[in-house]
């Protein structure tokens, strides 16, 4: 039986800013672990470490390697607590070799001006939108997610811009937790996949998720949609960087995120002589 999405990310204090972590193959894309899943499970440790009253606020987390099944170790580290603020590192291990380093910085609740120029894109209401189907040959982490198609061109098909979105949301509806919010930033298709004209798979280099909305949220329930928006602007050299918005359908904005990524092409295969 599939693990809701709150257990399956959760860790084991085993010392000391020491915590285990098993990994499995629910959640793994083409090259291991589905870095959006692989950054909730390192923030899950990093709120463990800080303790309540300090709610993510950035996250960025470098790939260094695929990270294999079975075993690892998450040594988190409060590099500095301030009054209010703590700047957080963590490192996952296999082996005693390096898989993904991250930094965080969780913040108590403070005093601002509540302003924004950014506006949510109009599409349909994910009722109104069928659930996008499942795509052959799919990494098993997609089976996780209800999508439901509303923003951007066809897939492989040389388009004249690199964008993509729409609605998404856990099959297995949990409570949206900072957590949550970090996999939903990478839980969509590549938006670069709307540009090029031949398969591709896009492993991530580095994550960078900013949670704006102080979680939880009344209006963001646990079978809620949320509404993701991304887009990508350069690729050179095999690499190439995507910009993302989450937002609710009220339209606040919940997150932003960046990231650098590889594009790899998938081989055709020969055909064979007739």
């Amino acid at each position: 039986m599939t693990l809701p999405f709150d257990q399956a990310t959760a860790v084991q204090r085993v010392g000391g800013g020491r915590y285990g972590y098993v990994f499995g193959g629910e959640w793994t894309g083409l090259r291991g672990p589905h870095g959006g899943f692989l950054a909730a499970v390192l923030l899950r440790a990093m709120e463990a470490e800080v303790g309540p009253g300090r709610a993510p606020r950035s996250l960025t987390v470098h790939f260094a390697a695929p990270p294999a099944a079975g075993h690892s170790l998450i040594e988190v580290r409060e590099e500095r607590r301030g009054g209010r603020l703590s700047t957080v590192s963590a490192r996952l291990t296999q082996g005693g070799q390096a898989m993904a380093l991250a930094l965080g910085a969780l913040s108590a609740p403070r005093e601002g001006p509540d302003l924004t120029d950014a506006v949510m894109p109009e599409v349909p209401l994910p009722e109104d939108l069928a659930p996008t189907p499942d795509r052959p040959h799919q990494p098993r982490f997609a089976d996780h997610f209800d999508y439901r198609y509303a923003l951007g061109g066809r897939v492989f098909h040389g388009g004249d811009r690199a964008y993509s979105g729409g609605w998404l949301r856990l099959r297995q509806p949990v409570p949206i937790d900072a957590p949550v919010v970090a996999c939903l930033a990478d839980a969509w298709m590549p938006a670069l996949f709307t540009r090029i004209d031949f398969r591709a798979y896009a492993p991530t280099i580095d994550l960078t998720v900013h949670f704006r909305a102080q979680l939880p949220l009344a209006e963001l329930g646990p079978e809620e949609f949320v509404l993701g928006v991304f887009s990508s602007k350069r690729a050179e050299g095999g690499f190439w960087e995507e910009d993302g918005e989450l937002w609710t359908r009220s339209g606040r904005l919940l997150a932003q995120s960046r990231q650098l990524a590889l594009v790899v092409r998938v081989p055709v295969p020969a055909r064979r002589g007739g």
